[in-house]
């Protein structure tokens, strides 16, 4: 049984994604004083009074717009406020009842989903401000106060929609849940190719550069296995980023990377390797995250005997520090070779969960320092006692040695080229720490 969920809907700058991060708990949702700042539909997980659910901040609603972006946003709520277990309704006690307040309010109705009206920006304590009888015009029950500057009112919005959850059933197990952060410059199709991958129309898919600015969530399950994709904002290049908000998504998108199990870098296969795509692969790389580079828009490429493996060739090339990731050309508009995708986010995920026990590691170094000699320097050589795997996720070992100083660079990537050899570890970055006689732990 999945978890409930939490939708919380609103017309634009009466505090949604304010409200939002106080009751996760976290500063996920941008919060702007720009209208129309959250476009798309972000998520989290919460808990109260035991309950686990998911709730979904959603781009503010206008009734009626001839704007292209908030029609979108309108889009994108409908789509929230069908899927939610209870819907919350963000007011303004400020500005009193709008005329797109009704509006929202009677599109509610017609969901006939269960409302819970929160009256937000009630920020002295005390008595109830005589402003909150009026939004019982709205018809949908009792109004309830809060605060998501201080957070007044805000336990008892909660227990109100809890009433409203399915009796409580076993949680579902969490632990086979690969998440998969989907990253790349702008306008490459990562919103494509996630509304590829759900067939419905999840995320705002647009030519103008920047419209995904939230990281956005969103549970799958195949017969390969279940998935938490994360459509992250396109990251641009810092000249780039004038606004703000802009710099905010630049941030989540780097939160989305820790986040994430694995991740894909797409490319435009039209422009190949980018500077940008290269710094955007260093931040999976360095974060140590298992990664898959998909190079999309495959099928707008005029093709030649070996155009494939040229572009492969260069990739490896102009990705160096990433070898290890495999490479997959896709069209996310077509679905041209997107069936492959689970087969290799599974396999990287495994290779970067692998663990080797620690008598196969020193037969692997035993055999490769009879191959090629440790390094020697002015008479005195390295000598390597042992090595063993502290963690994944990625590989961590550590090799004690008699000297880190005679430890060369260029022999830490020998040990680590046979390691791969042996035992794969293909898509995952491997981590080696070298430890001499006498360190501390």
């Amino acid at each position: 049984m999945s978890r409930p969920l939490v939708a919380i809907v609103g017309r634009p700058n009466v505090g949604k994604s304010m409200l939002f991060n106080r009751l996760v708990g976290q500063r996920l949702s941008i919060v702007e004083d720009t209208p129309g700042v959250t476009r798309d539909r972000l998520y989290a997980e919460c808990e109260w009074c035991g309950r686990k659910f998911d709730m979904v901040d959603t781009g503010g609603i206008e009734p009626s717009t001839d704007s292209e972006i908030l029609l979108f946003m309108r889009e994108q709520a409908q789509i929230a406020i069908d899927a939610a277990t209870v819907i919350v309704l963000v007011t303004d006690l400020r500005t009193g009842v709008t005329a797109a307040d009704k509006d929202v309010a009677n599109m509610l109705l017609r969901s006939r989903k269960p409302v819970v009206l929160a009256v937000n920006k009630a920020d002295s304590t005390g008595a109830t401000d005589a402003g909150v009888y009026e939004f019982y015009s709205l018809g949908l029950g009792d109004p309830i106060p809060v605060s998501a500057v201080h957070g007044h009112g805000t336990g008892d919005l909660l227990d109100e929609c809890l009433k409203y959850f399915p009796e409580s059933d076993e949680e579902e197990d969490e632990a086979d849940l690969i998440k998969v952060a989907i990253i790349g410059k702008p306008n490459v199709g990562k919103s494509s190719l996630l509304n590829h991958i759900l067939g419905e129309k999840r995320v705002i898919v647009s030519d103008m550069a920047g419209t995904t600015r939230d990281a956005v969530d969103t549970v799958y399950e195949n017969q390969y296995g279940r998935y938490l994709f994360i459509d992250t904002a396109g990251i641009r290049r810092k000249s780039k980023v004038d606004e703000r908000v802009e710099k905010f998504s630049v941030m989540r998108a780097q939160l989305a990377i820790e986040r994430a199990d694995v991740c894909l870098i797409l490319l435009d296969a039209r422009d190949g390797v980018t500077d940008q795509d290269t710094k955007i692969a260093g931040l999976a790389h360095e974060a140590g995250k298992a990664s898959i580079i998909v190079v999309n828009k495959w099928d707008l490429v005029e093709k030649e005997t070996g155009t494939m493996e040229k572009m492969r060739k260069d990739i490896m090339r102009d990705l160096s520090f990433m070898s290890y990731a495999p490479i997959l050309f896709i069209s996310a508009l077509t679905g041209q070779r997107t069936d492959r995708i689970f087969e290799l986010i599974n396999f990287v995920n495994d290779q970067s969960n692998m663990r080797i026990t620690t008598g196969m590691l020193n037969n692997v170094l035993a055999d490769a320092q009879a191959r090629v000699q440790p390094p020697t320097d002015k008479g005195r050589r390295l000598k390597i006692y042992y090595m063993t795997q502290t963690g994944i996720k990625p590989p961590n070992f550590v090799i004690f040695c008699n000297s880190r100083e005679l430890f060369h660079f260029s022999y830490q990537r020998y040990l680590e080229n046979q390691i791969r050899a042996v035992f794969g570890l293909e898509g995952t970055p491997v981590r080696i720490v070298i430890r001499q006689k006498g360190d501390k732990e």
